[in-house]
This record gives C-alpha cells, sequence and structure tokens, in this order.
C-alpha cells in the first residue's frame, strides 16, 4: 500500500529535479515523508522518521506508479 500523500504528480516533479538538477529525492510508502540524498533506483532504504524499510528513489517510484 502506498501513503495517500504520494502522488503521481509529487512524484514526478522529484524525478524531474532529480534529472535535470541535484535534489536526489525519495519518498516513504509507509508514512509519505519525502526523504533527501537517496539514489534514484533506491528501494527499500530505511526511513528517518518512521524507521520503516519502505524509502523508494523518486525515479523508481515512476516506474512501480506506472
Amino acid at each position: 500500500m502506498v501513503h495517500k500523500s504520494v502522488t503521481r504528480s509529487r512524484v514526478l516533479k522529484a524525478a524531474k529535479a532529480s534529472m535535470f538538477g541535484t535534489a536526489n529525492s525519495g519518498f516513504c510508502l509507509a508514512c509519505g515523508k519525502t526523504a533527501k540524498g537517496v539514489e534514484p533506483d533506491a528501494r527499500k532504504y530505511e526511513c528517518k522518521h518512521c524507521h520503516a524499510h519502505r524509502v523508494y528513489g523518486a525515479e523508481e517510484l515512476v516506474m512501480m506508479l506506472g
């Protein structure tokens, strides 16, 4: 299940920022928080907020969410 705040538009915006800039963001699918310094293809990183291993890189989420 994906947290309701992790929307397609939010993920696409973060992926574009990563591809055309220096921002490397990801999102925790458990709590919805943004994670900074996450590799684009990150999977199951630990969230610094809720400690769940559900942080994914923005580009990875673009592929997952379709």
